[in-house]
Formats: structure tokens, sequence, C-alpha cells
């Protein structure tokens, strides 16, 4: 399994490095939507899932899901947005363009592996 995290925190992707080298599938990562969509688009879309931040420079989160969702090559492609947003009608429109689910910064080692799983559909 291959998961990509973009987000334009460095420590944050580390963070989620851990979480995937424990449960052991590959890490790719980006560091803004446009860098994300880079990585997609040399990966030929075999990424099994996103890990998507939310506010970022250059390319946000929801411009990524936005681009992601409308392209046939990568709707496939289960997105887990990763973010500080609590407003529940900013998580909702998340959901309604296509998110799979979404994850509240901070955040356990434990609850980030259980998205991944349920981003993945994978049972626990």
């Amino acid at each position: 399994m291959r998961i990509l995290s973009v987000d334009d925190s460095t420590a944050t992707r580390l963070y989620i490095k851990r979480a995937v080298n424990v449960i052991g599938y590959e890490f790719l990562e980006a560091g803004d939507g446009k860098e994300g969509m880079e990585v997609i688009e040399r990966e030929e879309g075999r990424i099994d899932l996103i890990l998507l931040d939310w506010h970022m420079p250059v390319m946000n989160g929801i411009e990524m899901l936005e681009a992601l969702k409308s392209d046939g090559r990568y709707r496939h492609i289960p997105i887990s947005m990763v973010t500080v947003e609590v407003e529940r009608e900013e998580i909702q429109k998340a959901i309604d363009m296509g998110a799979t689910n979404y994850l509240i910064k901070p955040f356990s080692q434990e609850n980030l592996i259980g998205k991944i799983m349920e981003g993945l559909s994978i049972e626990v």
C-alpha cells in the first residue's frame, strides 16, 4: 500500500511517516497541493490513500480535493482530510466533495492508524 501525505508541516509529515512505517506501508510526501498533484501524476495514480492537509500555501487541500475528484484518473483514490478545521460546515463540505473521512489535529498515532485503515477499507 502506498500512502501520500500532503501537508505543509514537515513535523506533521514526519509524524505521519512514522505511523505509516509502523503498519508497513510505503510513504510518499508533498509540501503543498501542487507538489502533491505532481507526485500523483509522477506515480501515475498508483496511490492507495491520500492524507490531505486543509490549509496550505500554493494549492490548499480543498483545491486539491476538487482537482482529484474531477479527474477520472484519480477520483478513485480515497482522501482523508487531516486538519485543524473544526467547523462542522467546513468538514461537511469536504465530505460532500468526496473526502472519505477527516482527522482533526492534533491526533494520536492510534487515531491516525485507525483513519488510515478506515480510508483503505481495512477492518481492524
